[in-house]
């Protein structure tokens, strides 16, 4: 019976120290409460900056995309006011126009030691504060349509179909005078075999791809 005693006093002593061992073991600390990366009212305030933002770039594609009318002519920057040009401005963009005569045809070119067609007629308007698109189509689209051959005037652009295709527009020019009573018009351009030259539109070639005019220069 002693020995059993001692067996007994002997685990009621182990037990006690694992317990207190227990209690005297570190506490873990408490997860650190994490604050969040913006306060709710910058979010607010970010999403009224962000909708102002697009309704600006809303407005300025809007005005990009508007179809060309009488009070003006579509640039990089939005719609161009066209004044009234007086003739001694028609004349001086004409003879602008010639002091190019000579220079070389070079596909893509747009001067002034080299032109294409439309880098000519960009280049000339330009000098004079009219911007126009480096592409004979899309000069034809920003410009004002001139209705009938009766309306036709000096320093209207004149535009030819290509030569795969004389329905689709592949040339311009620039009106530089009109015979009413014989019904024909010269027109200086950048040609593919001379360069920037004047010619008229009763030359076989030009006659059977006439397509039509358009106007920069307001009435």
């Amino acid at each position: 019976m002693k020995g059993k005693g001692w067996i007994i006093l002997a685990l009621a002593a182990l037990v006690a120290a694992s317990c207190g061992t227990a209690r005297r073991a570190p506490a873990q600390p408490e997860a650190p409460v994490i604050p969040p990366l913006t306060d709710p009212v910058d979010i607010a305030r970010s999403r009224e900056r962000a909708r102002a933002v697009a309704d600006s770039i809303a407005q300025i594609q809007a005005q990009m995309q508007a179809p060309p009318s009488s009070e003006g002519i579509r640039t990089d920057s939005g719609i161009k006011p066209v004044p009234a040009p007086p003739r001694e401005l028609v004349d001086e963009i004409l003879d602008y126009a010639k002091t190019f005569l000579g220079v070389p045809y070079r596909l893509g070119a747009g001067g002034p030691d080299l032109f294409d067609c439309s880098g000519f007629t960009l280049y000339v308007f330009r000098e004079f504060g009219y911007f126009l698109p480096h592409n004979s189509q899309a000069q034809f689209k920003m410009c004002r349509p001139v209705e009938s051959f009766s309306d036709l005037r000096k320093g209207d652009l004149v535009f030819f179909g290509s030569r795969g295709s004389i329905r689709d527009i592949g040339h311009v020019g620039i009106v530089v005078d009109v015979d009413l009573e014989r019904g024909m018009f010269s027109f200086i351009h950048a040609s593919t075999s001379n360069g920037v030259e004047i010619q008229r539109s009763t030359q076989p070639y030009f006659m059977m791809r006439y397509i039509g005019a358009g106007r920069v220069l307001n009435d």
